[in-house]
């Protein structure tokens, strides 16, 4: 496979370093930008220490911190850098962030999409991933298809979708081929404590009580290694181009099975069930069959065996082991 030069927006995030750390594994040339931010909700220390053990796992010196409501900025990287393809994971990560941020967060997920778009057809890139969110579909139940309707609730996901379709008319008006990723609940080593996985683990290491917000909601947990590569198989294929693609371990757990299955694994804490959050839309596991067919995704760690991986890095942390005691 020939090498190619890839921009990986948002590269030292969760997801970001996992698909930079997969992209030089296989030979790829990988520019970052990131700007680090803690979204004026991440404890600053927390964030520098999860930065600091991010970037030992991946290789490349070249790390801008452009932020990309930059138009200016981004189209220099572009014009100077000249990637092949665009992943772009830069983004408020979540509901919550938004709602606590509105304009910020609008800034980011369209302003600073539309800079991405507007210099990704300038300097000729040839391909554009567009990292999006199964918050798209709104309420569902278990197996749906790409092909849903989707009918958002919030602003995260209004944008997230509204995102996808300015993508979709760039790749319609030909400038260049594009792939849409709609990932699902993803955790794992190295996520910052405000998740609901990290949150379940780490309460459970103090020897909390772990707050279950409707004992019947489910979700498609999704490790990370296995979301990063289905969006480096993604990007790399070109059976791929201008489709878009379930990327998740296609299996609903319930919240509360999730918070039982922590406390087991640490053996201690306890659970405590809630009203389920009005703010979230009741999900369930998405079919990732077009995935499997078009570039043999087939994600490999179930939630057990995730969950005890993040629980014994979370362990072994002299960072996490100084926070649970």
């Amino acid at each position: 496979m020939e090498s190619r030069t890839i921009l990986v927006t948002g590269g030292l995030g969760l997801i970001g370093h996992n698909v930079v750390a997969r992209l030089e594994q296989q030979g790829h040339r990988v520019i970052i930008t990131d700007i680090k931010t803690n979204y004026g909700m991440i404890p600053q220390e927390e964030l520098d220490y999860l930065l600091t053990e991010r970037r030992k796992k991946i290789k490349t010196d070249r790390i801008y911190s452009i932020d990309i409501s930059d138009l200016d900025g981004i189209d220099w990287l572009m014009r100077t850098q000249k990637p092949d393809a665009v992943i772009h994971l830069a983004s408020f990560p979540r509901q919550k962030v938004v709602n606590a941020h509105p304009q910020w967060g609008s800034r980011t997920m369209s302003e600073g999409l539309l800079n991405l778009l507007e210099a990704a057809r300038n300097n000729h890139v040839r391909k554009f991933i567009y990292i999006s969110s199964s918050m798209v579909y709104g309420d569902f139940t278990n197996d749906v298809t790409e092909d849903a309707e989707c009918r958002p609730q919030g602003q995260y996901g209004i944008m997230k979708l509204a995102g996808e379709w300015l993508v979709q008319d760039y790749s319609r008006r030909g400038f260049f081929d594009h792939v849409i990723i709609r990932p699902s609940a993803v955790y794992g080593e190295l996520d910052v404590e405000d998740r609901v996985i990290s949150k379940f683990l780490l309460t459970a290491m103090r020897g909390g009580v772990l707050k279950v917000n409707g004992a019947s909601e489910t979700l498609d947990f999704t490790y990370v290694e296995d979301a990063a590569d289905g969006i480096v198989a993604a990007t790399l294929s070109p059976t791929a181009n201008n489709k878009t693609y379930n990327i998740t371990k296609s299996h609903s757990w319930s919240l509360l099975d999730a918070a039982n299955l922590a406390v087991r694994i640490v053996g201690q804490g306890t659970v405590e069930v809630r009203d389920k959050d009005a703010d979230f839309p009741s999900r369930g596991a998405l079919n990732i069959n077009a995935a499997r067919q078009d570039f043999d995704f087939d994600p490999k760690v179930d939630i057990e065996e995730g969950f005890q991986r993040y629980y014994e890095w979370l362990d072994n942390s002299v960072y996490w082991s100084k926070k649970t005691v």
